[in-house]
């Protein structure tokens, strides 16, 4: 089978209707009808797995399975593997004992047919144009069309003739010439063999379409010595996710720490903090309202929003504080907070949403692949805008009870303990 490559360099985005997905539809379903063709976009595919294991035979029919099953997943295109058919080939099989009588060793074969078979340069020739030309010794084509020709190769031995000079004995008189086959391409990993299955992604998230085929391949049930294992932009995902999963743990302690230390308590940045889960809503609505999957792009959005969503309740929290520390009441300092730091929170989260939406909208050559990340962040700071005028108060409040509360309580028992004066009971 022949693979040709074409590359096709489309125009710039606001100068096409269609985009680059639809135009890979368009091709596959216009060559889909035409037989014997295997249609592969692009190198990097986003579904790739590996199968690995020590018998060829064994990993060509487990690669058959899997792949029988993945296509059947929706939004699989371009399926293939690289378990591909074997090339014709003639292998030679040595005669040992005959051989060995004559003094031949396989590396003696090997080193007669290959250069006269595939050609082996011996020097350099400069041409009458000054150009350097390289020499090779090589059959000539009406001797190497057959493959008896292949046994007519001579080889020398250490034996001598009546004359005195070596003896040249025909390559079929020690060896077999044997119709056999070679497979065109050996992967290996991990010392043992290895058959890549690789798909594209058409119509359907490629998240989606690679939980369903990590699904699959977690269901098979393999030899032992085989596995199953996911490479490539499946891959790529799961270290990206965990790593971004990780990463959003630290800045919630790290958040934590910083703000128990600025504003001396334990208590008060669980209040601040406690908008973070209401943004959630937001990016999630913005996502779905937008059509936008969740990948690391909006994951990374959401991670900027941990410092955007606390510093309206930080705005909050430290008006309420000053307030009190002046002689206000609670109800007091918090109706006044809300009122004097409303201004400033609307403004911030206008000029957040306005300085985000060139990125939500994705603008430009490669935009709509950074857009989820502005459209996490515009959709979650709306919402926790919202409820941090509501959410954070409330919690403040119950908060502050509890530790009004815990403070009597230490009260009381640091006064039951004190001894009498003296006197008392005189």
């Amino acid at each position: 089978m022949r693979r040709w490559r074409i590359n096709a360099k489309l125009v710039d985005a606001k100068d096409r209707k269609r985009s680059q997905k639809d135009l890979e539809g368009a091709i596959r379903a216009a060559l889909k009808p035409i037989p014997g063709i295997e249609l592969a976009f692009g190198f990097d595919r986003p579904i790739w797995f590996n199968l690995l294991g020590p018998d060829v035979d064994t990993l060509s029919s487990l690669t058959q399975a899997f792949a029988a099953k993945v296509a059947k997943v929706r939004g699989i295109a371009d399926l293939e593997t690289s378990d591909k058919a074997a090339n014709p080939a003639l292998s030679i099989r040595l005669n040992n004992d005959a051989a060995a009588d004559l003094g031949i060793t396989v590396q003696q074969v090997g080193a007669t047919v290959r250069p006269l078979l595939a050609g082996d340069t011996i020097s350099y020739w400069l041409g009458p144009d000054g150009q350097n030309y390289e020499v090779n010794v090589q059959l000539s084509k009406d001797r190497r069309q057959l493959a008896s020709d292949l046994g007519n190769l001579y080889l020398t031995t250490n034996k001598r003739g009546p004359d005195g000079q070596m003896r040249m004995v025909p390559l079929r008189q020690v060896a077999e010439l044997v119709e056999s086959t070679s497979p065109q391409i050996i992967k290996r990993q991990d010392l043992q063999r290895r058959v890549g299955i690789y798909a594209n992604v058409e119509g359907r998230p490629a998240g989606d379409v690679g939980t369903e085929v990590q699904k699959i391949a977690s269901e098979m049930t393999l030899p032992p010595g085989y596995r199953l294992e996911a490479a490539g932009q499946q891959q790529d995902m799961q270290e990206s996710f965990q790593a971004a999963v990780a990463a959003l743990g630290l800045a919630i302690i790290f958040i934590y720490l910083i703000l128990a230390s600025q504003f001396a308590s334990f208590t008060q940045p669980i209040a601040i903090m406690a908008s973070l889960p209401f943004s959630l809503i937001g990016v999630f609505l913005a996502l779905l309202l937008t059509g936008t999957t969740l990948n690391i792009f909006s994951i990374i959005g959401f991670i900027m929003l941990m410092g955007l969503v606390t510093k309206n309740a930080i705005l909050l929290v430290d008006f309420a504080n000053r307030s009190r520390r002046a002689g206000a009441a609670l109800t007091d300092a918090l109706l006044t907070a809300g009122q004097v730091r409303l201004r400033p929170i609307l403004m911030t989260t206008a000029a957040m949403i306005g300085g985000m939406l060139p990125l939500a909208l994705g603008l430009g050559d490669g935009g709509e692949q950074q857009a989820p990340m502005g459209r996490a962040i515009i959709g979650g700071v709306i919402t926790s805008t919202m409820l941090t005028l509501i959410v954070v108060p409330v919690i403040y409040t119950y908060l502050d009870g509890w530790q009004q509360r815990r403070i009597a309580r230490r009260e009381r028992r640091h006064a039951a303990t004190l001894p009498a004066p003296r006197g008392a009971d005189d």
